[in-house]
């Protein structure tokens, strides 16, 4: 029994860092004015992101890194530019109800 309720525990620990991880990728401003641009464009070069947004390559491109670390956005090269669009399926997934049932009775 113990080790049933030890395997949920980290079961339940891994959930709530995933999320954790998710969440902190949106909660910041520019962050999320770079999904706005993704999400107008459908799909963006990075070189136009930098002129959209007035941010210099370095630091989109830790932005960029964070949200394709939290599985938010997908990037695709093709020759020397990196395209970024939405992961549909974890957008939709976070802005669903199946989130909110980690919190129901």
């Amino acid at each position: 029994m113990k080790k049933e309720i030890a395997n949920k525990d980290i079961s339940l620990d891994s959930t709530f860092l995933t999320y954790q991880k998710k969440f902190k990728a949106l909660a910041d401003e520019k962050r999320l004015h770079i999904l706005h641009e993704i999400t107008e464009s459908g799909e963006v070069c990075v070189c136009d992101l930098s002129e959209k947004l007035h941010l210099p390559q370095s630091k989109l491109s830790y932005h960029l890194k964070i949200l394709m670390d939290a599985d938010i956005i997908l990037k695709e090269t093709r020759g020397t530019w990196s395209y970024y669009k939405l992961n549909h399926s974890e957008i939709n997934h976070l802005l669903s109800e199946e989130l909110c049932c980690l919190f129901r009775r």
